[in-house]
């Protein structure tokens, strides 16, 4: 039986829960199973290394802490702007989350944390910062 070693190309099934039981992402949402090759550090290193010695349809649990992956949320990533920044014909809620346009041209999801007034708090932080992340994977194929 094959075993996954560092540097195998790899297809995997996976679904990615918090604590809380939420499924924030998964192989079948995507319409296929995820290919990477083991090591290169495309994924969070601890989520690559955790397929290290599995073998094919081989299943378990991956938890991986926030250091390992968004990394903590941090209070100074949180910037008031002013309620102009958005059309004013949208209504705009705490919790809402919308893509703000960076200087080089990057998307990024901003989720609005409060308002007050005209000021508008928003998180620049990821939308998992501060999440630790639960994985069902399961090894579908070494690819030769």
């Amino acid at each position: 039986m094959s075993t996954v070693k560092k540097g195998d190309k790899i297809r995997v099934e996976y679904e990615g829960f918090l604590e809380d039981g939420t499924v924030f992402d998964s192989s079948t949402s995507k319409g296929s199973p995820l290919e990477f090759e083991v090591g290169s550090g495309v994924l969070f290193k601890k989520f690559e290394e955790a397929f290290i010695g599995m073998n094919i349809g081989e299943e378990k649990e991956v938890i991986i802490y926030p250091e390992d992956a968004y990394g903590e949320h941090k209070p100074e990533f949180l910037r008031e702007i002013s309620r102009d920044f958005f059309p004013s014909d949208q209504d705009i809620q705490p919790g809402m989350f919308f893509m703000m346009v960076m200087q080089d041209g990057r998307k990024i999801p901003v989720k609005i944390s409060s308002i007050s007034g005209d000021a508008v708090t928003i998180d620049l932080n990821h939308p998992l910062a501060g999440k630790t992340l639960i994985f069902k994977v399961k090894v579908i194929e070494i690819v030769t």
